[in-house]
């Protein structure tokens, strides 16, 4: 039975025509006799249309658990999407994650043999040299990034650049084509995207917009490819594995030349994107810190405003109408008192491990982490197994509101995160986990209430009804889990200004998969690491990031300050996991370890009621003994070996 593959175009308004915002169902190029693949152009944009459609974009719709374009299983279970970040330190589910490997399946060989075919049947279609030579480009960078997917999750995998065909009879030995060195097929996805881009256009039209790629979204790329081969082959050492696929080089074997070789070219794509593509950071020189939260908050609620930094992204229709093609970050993760109206919401939770990253601006020019002030006597290591358990007695500041710790902390942290007492949609969000009564006993993690010396009544978590809280509700009940348990909830990505209805799919916002700032980091992150490249340079583009949060100083290029800006710049946008991936600091980071969460706790003990934060591990990291990564997790396990005739990756 042939399958039929339906897609939405309408990322694709410039390829097609502005009738394209309804489906097409288009037959996979493998299924379809060559004669009838391409016949005209209209044709040539469907099918290109198509292709894009199966580049393992990790975005609004992406899980991590299942694989791309995931919406539903066959018994309707609406899946979330958008959760890499769930398997790192920087956040975690509501209902809790681990933060092993990610396990979405991605071998996208039948999406590469779609790509083979289409530039292959190009030369038949009746066109000018210089759009076939557009499309031919444009179908390289496809398969490219298609290539990436792969390289990252599988070390060295089978290079195939035509279509392959089966003769009947025949002992089809060519279709077993074997897997290539880790070396060269970085090698080769980086110069697939060089050859992409001399050809590529160097801007669309404004309505296609950074939907359809550019000659600067194929160099921006290779900066984000050309940096992962580096960091692995410098790194690699850090897990070292055994077995056939090393001694072969399939996984590893590359070289400190090597390394600085990649980190050259990510130096050199770089520098292209920055100096030539046009683009700059969105508002780069806000006039205060206020201006500067909003603006990095604009980025992401409306990328279309900040085109000026945006280098590839996706787009999205209402899925209401139109067959489930938004997707669903406003619905599941607005904290629960501004839910929209659906039956999952308010199961984002980030990390109090990525809060402390987030300067404030005393701008000394080191560039600093400042953790959030929880204690008199400056113990910020202390952190309790289980907050129930939690010594009162111990010396907590006192603040006076449960917004007033994170005064005066970077802008991006505001942008970015909604803390404990901010206003969202206009409504304060309560994150309240307990309360001190006044004889010094305590409540915590479940919604009793105790009356205050000023003769009120106080709840544990802030609230009578549970529309009035956004955290710390159900800890552990899983299903039921539509409160954070952290603390804190996401606000990146959400629309502060659009009521999103309560339907699954009905968000619209674009996902940004390429910006400028993260060019503006590969920089900065290979010069240090390569010992190559303009150091001055990489130091005005790492402050030029801060300048737009606010910040005053300059602070000195060093591989921690990159790191952590790297960090609280592109938090939750994808890049924490493989940046841990890349540079093998997974297995050391999770062993048995537990990420952090605060607890705001009210304390009635006083005449006036204050609160205290109290420092505590995940309730489902510490129920689930910790989070661990073994060493070979860095590579995933090659699928189907006994039929394709692969070699397997180590310790599977």
């Amino acid at each position: 039975m042939k399958k039929i593959l339906i897609y939405t175009l309408i990322i694709f308004t410039g390829l097609v025509t502005s009738s394209c915002k309804k489906f097409l169902e288009v037959q996979p190029l493998d299924r379809v006799p060559a004669s009838q693949l391409l016949t005209d152009v209209n044709g040539v944009r469907v099918l290109l249309a198509n292709l894009y459609s199966r580049v393992p974009m990790e975005d609004f719709v992406y899980n991590p658990g299942k694989w791309f374009s995931y919406y539903r299983e066959s018994n309707g279970y609406i899946e979330p999407g958008f959760g890499t970040t769930f398997y790192t330190d920087e956040s975690t589910a509501s209902t809790g994650t681990g933060v092993g490997p990610t396990n979405d399946g991605y071998w996208g060989y039948d999406a590469i043999r779609q790509t083979n075919l289409f530039i292959e049947q190009l030369p038949q279609v009746a066109m000018s040299d210089q759009q076939r030579a557009g499309l031919v480009a444009e179908g390289r960078f496809i398969r490219a990034y298609m290539y990436f997917g792969l390289a990252k999750r599988y070390g060295g995998v089978p290079l195939i650049e035509r279509s392959q065909e089966y003769i009947p009879g025949s002992d089809n030995a060519n279709l077993f084509v074997p897997r290539s060195t880790e070396k060269a097929t970085w090698s080769y996805i980086l110069s697939e995207l060089d050859s992409a881009a001399m050809a590529l256009p160097t801007s669309r039209t404004a309505v296609e917009g950074q939907y359809r790629v550019t000659k600067w979204a194929a160099l921006a790329l290779k900066s984000r490819v050309a940096l992962h081969a580096a960091s692995v082959a410098k790194y690699w050492s850090r897990a070292p594995l055994t077995g056939t696929a090393v001694d072969q080089g399939l996984v590893g074997g590359m070289t400190a030349a090597d390394a600085t070789n990649f980190y050259q070219q990510c130096i050199d794509a770089s520098a292209a994107v920055i100096s030539q593509s046009g683009k700059g950071l969105y508002r780069p020189t806000p006039a205060n810190r206020a201006e500067a939260a909003k603006n990095f908050q604009d980025i992401f609620q409306n990328p279309a405003g900040a085109d000026v930094e945006v280098l590839l992204k996706k787009g999205y229709i209402d899925g209401q109408t139109t067959l489930l093609q938004g997707h669903t970050v406003d619905v599941f993760y607005n904290p629960s008192q501004t839910n929209p109206g659906g039956l999952y919401y308010g199961r984002f939770s980030p990390t109090l491990n990525l809060v402390d990253l987030f300067e404030d601006y005393s701008d000394n020019g080191q560039g600093r982490s400042v953790p959030l002030v929880t204690r008199l006597d400056g113990n910020e290591s202390d952190v309790v197994a289980n907050p129930v358990n939690f010594d009162v007695n111990k010396p907590y500041k006192q603040y006076d509101n449960l917004s007033d710790i994170f005064a005066g902390k970077d802008a991006r942290l505001h942008a970015s995160i909604i803390v404990p007492g901010s206003t969202w949609k206009g409504v304060t969000i309560i994150m309240q986990g307990g309360l001190v009564r006044q004889d010094g006993s305590k409540i915590v993690y479940t919604n009793g209430s105790a009356p205050g010396r000023d003769g009120r009544t106080y709840f544990a978590l802030g609230a009578s009804a549970l529309s009035g809280l956004s955290a710390f509700h159900n800890i552990g009940a899983n299903a039921d889990q539509n409160f954070s348990c952290s603390g804190f909830s996401l606000k990146k990505f959400l629309q502060e200004g659009k009521n999103v209805p309560g339907f699954y799919f009905s968000s619209t916002q674009d996902f940004i998969d390429i910006r400028l700032a993260e060019v503006f980091l590969n920089y900065a992150e290979a010069v240090v690491e390569g010992g190559v490249g303009d150091a001055t340079l990489a130091a005005t583009y790492l402050n030029a990031l801060r300048r737009r949060a606010a910040h005053t100083d300059n602070i000195p290029l060093s591989l921690a300050n990159v790191l952590k800006e790297r960090r609280v710049e592109m938090a939750f946008e994808g890049q924490r996991y493989w940046d841990m991936i890349r540079r093998r600091e997974n297995h050391t980071m999770f062993q048995g370890s537990r990420r952090q969460i605060l607890v705001p706790v009210i304390d009635l003990r006083q005449p006036t009621p204050k609160y205290i934060f109290v420092r505590a591990n995940n309730f489902y990291d510490e129920r689930a003994n910790g989070q661990n990564f073994q060493q070979w997790f860095y590579y995933r396990p090659i699928p189907g070996v006994s039929t394709n005739r692969l070699i397997q990756n180590p310790n599977y």
